[in-house]
């Protein structure tokens, strides 16, 4: 059975690195040999269905990338169906209190821990102890996304059984009355309280950044963190354009 890279990771204390801005197998392939721990498939706002998993997570597997997906809902059949079809991670959205965050362990793992539907994930198939060994190779992401997540926080984090819990600053910042304002004050010392509230609990935090900030929350204790690539390429598509121009131009 496949290890799970971010979540042994985790165990240990270690970072976690999620690149998003993956939809297609060949740009996963491309991005494999960088070494990246894990490979954020979105299945909220952006293309990832349910027949693009199998495949997408096959080229996670090749690369010994954790395969993330995250889906649009907090959906019993949506959660365990998406591991089913081969992801190793699950990101769940707007989980704002204890009983949704128990929600979505009961979807994605199996007795004793929930009650996933019984069915051999892709990544069971050849495993005969697969059921028996499943909990421990599923990881479970939760967004703490809302105001009234962070005022809940305390019981969320009681749930067992959860990877991380993600403060993801945007929809955040919505909740807060600043739309469009994640790097309101407001919000960014929000954001850096719920992620020393996580940590303080003993649990695993993680939210998004950047090259800009990515220090700050390693050093407050955020343990997943997830950045996208496309801001590399503009500016390192924008540098050599300059390079061009400044060569062409002596």
């Amino acid at each position: 059975m496949r290890e799970n890279r971010a979540k042994r990771k985790l165990e240990r204390g270690e970072a976690v690195v999620c690149l998003s801005g993956n939809n297609s197998t060949d740009m996963i392939d491309q991005l494999g040999p960088l070494g990246f721990d894990a490979i954020w498939l979105e299945g909220e706002h952006g293309p990832v269905d349910y027949g693009d998993i199998p495949d997408l997570t096959r080229a996670c597997d090749l690369w010994g990338m954790t395969s993330v997906v995250r889906v649009n809902r907090n959906n019993e059949g949506i959660i365990y169906r998406t591991f089913d079809l081969g992801a190793q991670g699950i990101v769940v959205p707007h989980v704002n209190t204890e009983a949704e965050a128990r929600a979505v362990v009961d979807a994605a793992k199996f007795h004793p821990a929930g009650r996933r539907g019984m069915y051999t994930s892709r990544q069971g198939y050849g495993v005969p102890d697969y059921f028996d060994r499943a909990n421990d190779e599923t990881l479970i992401v939760v967004l703490i996304e809302d105001i009234v997540a962070v005022e809940n926080l305390a019981e969320i984090l009681t749930v067992d059984h959860i990877d991380v819990f993600f403060v993801a600053p945007s929809d955040l910042a919505q909740s807060m009355g600043y739309l469009g304002g994640a790097g309101h004050p407001e919000v960014l010392a929000t954001v850096d309280k719920a992620l020393e509230q996580i940590v303080g609990a003993g649990r695993s935090a993680g939210t998004l950044v950047s090259d800009e900030n990515v220090a700050h929350y390693l050093e407050i204790g955020a343990r997943f963190v997830l950045t996208g690539w496309a801001n590399w390429v503009a500016s390192g598509g924008k540098a050599f354009q300059a390079q061009v121009e400044e060569a062409a131009g002596s």
